[in-house]
């Protein structure tokens, strides 16, 4: 698990830790992650740990959002024992979107779940308001489907 005070480090809502960051910075000090999950428009690469990558080019939204859910969805899983990072290029817009989906779907409604991240993340993130309006809507009401 991350360290609670550590760069970048968000509790979510059911008490696990993810780290959000700017793969244009250097690794921070410590444990590397377990997950990444690397937000970018180009495949960033291997890693020296297990990665997903989600095709979403710089100040736009993912180009699959099922894809987004799925990896998510394991990020949220595998945060609650291993150490998970999401990334994209400044750490804020896609990483800040990302990470209020990923605040959605452990419970917190949409526009609350924008309103986690800026106050616990980053109040920069999410950096359009498509961002802002993608993450409002990522995960659906029950009665919606």
């Amino acid at each position: 698990m991350w360290d609670e005070h550590g760069p970048g480090v968000l509790e979510l809502p059911s008490g696990s830790y993810v780290r959000g960051r700017a793969m244009r910075d250097s690794l921070p000090d410590g444990p590397r992650p377990d997950l990444g999950i690397y937000l970018q428009g180009k495949d960033p690469g291997g890693f020296e740990w297990d990665s997903r990558w989600v095709r979403w080019p710089d100040f736009w939204l993912p180009s699959d959002s099922r894809h987004l859910e799925v990896v998510l969805r394991e990020a949220l899983h595998r945060s609650a024992t291993e150490r998970v990072e999401i990334a994209c290029t400044g750490g804020l817009g896609r990483t800040g979107t990302a990470l209020a989906c990923l605040v959605a779907l452990d419970g917190v409604p949409g526009g609350a779940a924008v309103d986690y991240v800026r106050r616990h993340y980053s109040r920069r993130a999410m950096e359009t308001s498509w961002q802002k309006r993608f993450a409002k809507t990522f995960v659906k009401p029950a009665s919606l489907l």
